[in-house]
């Protein structure tokens, strides 16, 4: 699940209206997908890495969080220029770099980049009641939030469920490896698992009805209007508008 070094932080970007935030970080995830200009897909790293600025984390956390993406990059560097067809800037043996495909991989990296970190900073900083508490004010049907809430409080639940399951295979003598009996071995604990979970939910769902449930959840979380999020929302959109007003003259 989510680091509590991230979702327990004290920063501005925490103090922010779940509601603003989602909302905001889908603005600036279109603009910055949409964007086709490589200056412009610059300014909205800048604006990412401002966010995460903002929202004091620390630098290890942000690199863990970062690996997977460098390594894909990584690959598209690797690729791209080799493989794109335009003007040749760099020529060694049978391989050449085009300028064409130079520029696609910085508008790829600056904007992957831009993405990922408008989304560590405004969405994977808030707790997951928070998030469902912003999605229920934006007017998102219960049932998805109810599925998300739901989803993301039994992975954990789920996934320990597997690691018992296995870990009683293995002290009856199962060694797992590339052959028949260990994938008949997978396939039974994948049944016994769906089995389980199902059982689970059944009896998760009857103790909420117990309790009270209808179909509905309810925060005690009060997000009460302040200049904080008046003034993040004014720069934001001054922010996302001028910049698309830069990329709309510029072409």
């Amino acid at each position: 699940m989510l680091e509590n070094v991230i979702i327990g932080g004290n920063s501005p970007i925490h103090s922010l209206n779940p509601k603003i935030r989602i909302l905001f970080s889908f603005f600036l995830s279109i603009a910055a997908t949409l964007c086709d200009n490589l200056i412009v897909a610059l300014g909205y790293l800048l604006i990412s890495l401002s966010l995460i600025g903002f929202t004091r984390l620390p630098i290890k956390v942000l690199l863990r969080r970062l690996k997977p993406l460098f390594w894909c990059l990584l690959t598209i560097w690797v690729f791209v220029p080799l493989t794109f067809k335009g003007n040749i800037i760099f020529q060694y043996g049978l391989f050449s770099a085009s300028y064409q495909g130079i520029l696609l991989s910085c508008k790829i990296t600056f904007k992957s980049l831009a993405l990922l970190l408008m989304f560590i900073s405004l969405i994977a900083t808030m707790p997951i009641a928070s998030l469902g508490a912003g999605l229920h004010q934006l007017k998102v049907p219960d049932k998805l939030v109810f599925l998300l809430l739901m989803t993301y409080r039994y992975i954990a639940v789920i996934q320990g469920e597997y690691m018992r399951l296995l870990r009683a295979a293995k002290f009856r003598g199962f060694k797992p490896g590339t052959n028949l009996h260990s994938y008949k071995i997978y396939a039974f604990l994948s049944g016994m698992l769906f089995v389980r979970a199902s059982f689970r939910a059944k009896r998760v769902y009857q103790a909420m009805c117990c309790r009270g449930f209808k179909q509905k959840f309810h925060t005690l979380d009060i997000y009460p209007p302040s200049k904080l999020n008046y003034v993040f929302s004014f720069l934001m959109i001054l922010v996302i508008l001028g910049l698309v007003i830069i990329e709309q003259i510029w072409i």
